[in-house]
């Protein structure tokens, strides 16, 4: 089997994960693409050991590492633009990369420590560490965008979990258009597939041509909106969920965006 075909199942998720790690899609593109181009020329080999998803993640890392995790030493601009990259710095490298790969990519924290050249309880600590950091940093208002009311519900849970506010629930693109006109989130969790046949995809748009906002795409079919043919979504999370990868896509989403929409006092 040849190198392309071992790793095509696995280069929609570890561009996933590379756009969350950068907060970037273009940037966190960039670094699969140099990665990819180290295999094919024989500067980087795919472990033996490690099965080829872990593997992979693991060659991405090393090239990363000696490049990627120059975003810490960025300077925030004077006026606040910036913040991502202000949070950046205050959050290390590898504690942002143990965290993503367990509660976002799905890896267990042996496999993590095998991608990161550490052992488990390091992943522990980073992980920890790494949440507390982000749960620390905003809490917001939140739509949600799902006609599927248990899934509507599960979701709110967690993000009232972490100290969000849900503002609004809305199950059709007309709704989610409504919420936004009473009250501006800082952040939208968005289902593709709405009650009425519409699409979140499109209530996204309309929401994002009045204001910017985080935005996380929920969908059953990941590898859909994750082509490389067509602009796509830093922020995704696939159906059925883990709480976890939700908390993750959340923290990073809220993360990364360059300012927001703070939480009212009540």
């Amino acid at each position: 089997m040849s190198l392309l075909a071992r790793l095509a199942p696995h280069l929609p998720y570890v561009r996933r994960y590379a756009r969350a790690l950068t907060g970037d899609q273009t940037t966190g593109d960039h670094y699969v693409r140099v990665a990819l181009e180290a295999l094919a020329a024989g500067e980087r080999v795919l472990e033996a050991n490690l099965t080829p998803r872990v593997a992979l993640y693991h060659v991405f890392h090393a090239i990363w590492c000696s490049s990627g995790a120059q975003l810490e030493t960025y300077e925030p601009d004077e006026g606040g633009a910036n913040d991502a990259d202000g949070r950046l710095m205050r959050i290390a490298p590898r504690s942002r990369q143990a965290f993503l790969l367990t509660a976002l990519e799905g890896f267990t924290p042996s496999e993590a420590a095998q991608i990161l050249d550490t052992d488990f309880s390091t992943i522990e600590q980073l992980i920890a560490e790494a949440q507390a950091e982000i749960d620390a940093e905003l809490a917001t208002d939140v739509l949600i965008i799902e006609d599927e009311p248990v899934i509507a519900a599960d979701i709110e849970a967690l993000v009232t979990e972490l100290g969000h506010k849900v503002v609004d629930i809305a199950a059709t693109r007309s709704e989610a258009v409504d919420a936004v006109a009473r009250k501006t989130p800082g952040l939208v969790l968005a289902d593709i597939q709405l009650a009425d046949g519409s699409s979140g995809i499109d209530a996204v748009k309309d929401i994002l041509g009045k204001f910017e906002v985080p935005v996380i795409f929920i969908t059953a079919f990941p590898e859909r909106l994750l082509t490389g043919e067509r602009p796509e979504p830093t922020f995704l999370i696939t159906k059925p969920f883990q709480p976890e990868t939700v908390k993750a896509a959340i923290g990073q989403a809220l993360f990364f965006h360059p300012g927001g929409v703070k939480r009212e006092a009540a």
